[in-house]
C-alpha cells in the first residue's frame, strides 16, 4: 500500500496481566517505573512518527512512549492491549499519516508466530518530566 507508514515496537518490559476493566489496579512494578517522573497533565492527540523513538508497554494499559533522546509520555489505552506486556510480543500499527494519534488501533502481535493476539486503540499522549536525582535536588535547595 503506497502511502502507508508501519511502526513496530517491541515489548520490552513484563508487567503484571489485569483482570478486567472494571477492576484494574497498576501494580507496583508500573507504579515504581512511573514514579521516576512527574506528570504535567500537559495533554497531546498525536505525536509525530519519526520522533517516536520506542513505545515500552508497562502494563496491558498503559504505555511509555519515548520521544528524542530523554523525553518520555504515558499514553493510557482504551480498555485492555491483551499480550502487551508479554516480552514474546511485539506492539504493530499502521497509519496513512506521519503522525501516531488518540484512537489509532494498535495490534499485539506474538513475535514466534506472527500471529495477532490482542489490540486496543490509543488514548491521548501525557508528557511526562524526569525527576531530579537527589544529588541534583540537593544542589537545587543550596
Amino acid at each position: 500500500m503506497r502511502g502507508k507508514l508501519i511502526g513496530i515496537a517491541v515489548a520490552s518490559f513484563a508487567g503484571a496481566a489485569c483482570a478486567s476493566n472494571s477492576s484494574y489496579e497498576m501494580s507496583e512494578e508500573v507504579s515504581t517505573r512511573l514514579a521516576e517522573f512527574d506528570r504535567t497533565g500537559d495533554y497531546q492527540t498525536c505525536l509525530g512518527i519519526r520522533r517516536i523513538n520506542q513505545i515500552y508497554p508497562l502494563d496491558e494499559r498503559n504505555f511509555l512512549v519515548r520521544v528524542g533522546v530523554s523525553q518520555y509520555y504515558l499514553n493510557k489505552v482504551s480498555g485492555k492491549c491483551s499480550g502487551a506486556d508479554n516480552s514474546f510480543n511485539r506492539i504493530q500499527y499502521t497509519t496513512s499519516i506521519s503522525q501516531l494519534c488518540r484512537n489509532e488501533i494498535i495490534s499485539v502481535v506474538d513475535n514466534t508466530t506472527g500471529f495477532f493476539v490482542g489490540s486496543c486503540s490509543l488514548g491521548d499522549f501525557e508528557r511526562l518530566e524526569n525527576k531530579p536525582d537527589d544529588a541534583e535536588a540537593e544542589q537545587d535547595e543550596s
